[in-house]
C-alpha cells in the first residue's frame, strides 16, 4: 500500500526563518533627546537672564519691610548680636569708622588747627551719606525718623555731660552706622600706652550710662592706638586697643548696669586712625575709644541718615 507514502509534492514544508532587519536609524532617538535637553537649557538661560530689576528691587524693599518690623529681626539685613560683626560688613557704606568719628564743624576745625589732618576715603562716605535723589519715599521717611531719634539720644548724652562740664571733651557725629560718641581729647580720658581709666573718663562714662541703658539698640565699644611701639604689659597695639575697649565695657557693664547682652568690646590698633601722621596732634587724637549706638534700620534706610543729618544741622 502507498498510502503512508505520501507524494514529494505532499510533504510539509519547513519553516523558513528570516534574517531580522537591523534598524540603522536608533540613532535619531538619542539625537532627538539631546536636541530636546539642549533646548530646554537653552530656554532656561533665556529666562534666567531676563530679570526685571525694578520688580527684583520692588520684591527685595517688600520682603526688607517685611522681616524688619520692631518686634522682629531682619532676614535681610541680619542680626546684631554681641558677637555680631555685620555692623561692620555689607552696608553700602558700612566700612566708614575714622572720618565717621568727628562731625563737620570739627572735622573742619581740626583740619584748620592741624593742615595733617586727612580723613580717608574709606570714612568720607558713611559720614556724608547717600543721596535723597531717586530714593524710595518710604525709605527717606523711615532716615528721617531714625535720624531724629537718633538726634534725640546725641541731644540726651550731650545734657548728662553738661552738668560736669565734659560735654566738649565728647565728639558726636551720625553716620549710617548709627550714632558715635568719641572720646578723643589729648589726656583726658587714657595716658600714652595705657589702658587705664582716668577720673575724666569715667565721669563721663557714668554719665552717658543712664542714657544708653534705656535704649534698645546694641552698643559697639571700640578701641584705638596711636603709631607709638608699645611696650611692657602690651606686646602690640592691637592688645592695647582692645584693652581700652574691654576696660570701657566692664565700667558700663559692672558698674552702670548697662546689659551684657546689648554691648561689645573691638580692638582695632592703629589702622584706623583719625588724624593721619605722627605730630604730636595725630598721636594725642587717635589714642581713643568709640562708643557706637549701631542703628537697626535696614540698609537702604540707614544709608540715608547722614544725609538727613546733616542737613537738619545746616551742613
Amino acid at each position: 500500500m502507498s498510502g503512508g507514502h505520501g507524494a514529494p509534492g505532499g510533504r510539509r514544508k519547513k519553516h523558513e526563518e528570516h534574517e531580522e532587519h537591523v534598524n540603522h536609524e536608533r540613532w535619531l532617538v538619542s539625537y532627538a533627546d539631546f536636541m530636546t535637553v539642549l533646548m530646554a537649557l537653552f530656554i532656561v538661560l533665556f529666562a534666567m537672564s531676563q530679570v526685571d530689576a525694578q520688580k527684583f528691587q520692588q520684591l527685595r524693599k517688600s520682603l526688607a519691610s517685611g522681616f524688619s518690623s520692631a518686634d522682629s529681626v531682619s532676614v535681610l539685613d541680619g542680626s546684631q548680636g554681641v558677637l555680631d560683626d555685620s555692623a561692620y560688613l555689607d552696608s553700602p557704606a558700612q566700612d566708614a569708622l575714622n572720618a565717621d568719628l568727628v562731625t563737620a564743624d570739627a572735622m573742619n576745625g581740626m583740619q584748620a588747627s592741624n593742615p595733617t589732618y586727612v580723613p580717608t576715603d574709606q570714612g568720607s562716605q558713611g559720614a556724608s551719606g547717600a543721596s535723597l535723589e531717586g530714593a524710595d519715599a518710604a525709605d527717606v521717611a523711615a532716615a528721617q525718623a531714625e535720624a531724629s531719634h537718633l538726634e534725640e539720644v546725641k541731644a540726651a548724652i550731650s545734657g548728662a555731660l553738661s552738668q560736669s562740664g565734659l560735654q566738649d571733651k565728647v565728639r558726636f557725629t551720625i553716620t549710617d552706622r548709627g550714632l558715635v560718641m568719641g572720646l578723643v581729647a589729648d589726656d583726658v580720658f587714657f595716658a600714652a600706652a595705657s589702658a587705664d581709666l582716668t577720673a575724666a573718663a569715667m565721669t563721663v562714662l557714668d554719665s552717658s550710662a543712664p542714657v544708653l541703658r534705656g535704649l534698645s539698640e546694641q552698643i559697639s565699644v571700640e578701641g584705638h592706638a596711636n603709631t607709638l611701639p608699645v611696650s611692657g604689659r602690651y606686646a602690640t597695639n592691637w592688645e592695647l586697643s582692645t584693652d581700652r575697649a574691654t576696660q570701657v565695657l566692664r565700667r558700663f557693664v559692672e558698674h552702670d548696669a548697662v546689659p551684657g547682652g546689648r554691648i561689645q568690646a573691638v580692638g582695632f590698633g592703629d589702622t584706623r586712625p583719625l588724624v593721619a601722621g605722627d605730630t604730636p596732634e595725630a598721636l594725642e587724637a587717635n589714642r581713643r575709644v568709640d562708643i557706637v549706638v549701631l542703628s537697626s534700620a535696614p540698609d537702604q534706610v540707614r544709608a540715608l541718615v547722614p544725609t538727613i543729618a546733616n542737613a537738619s544741622n545746616g551742613h
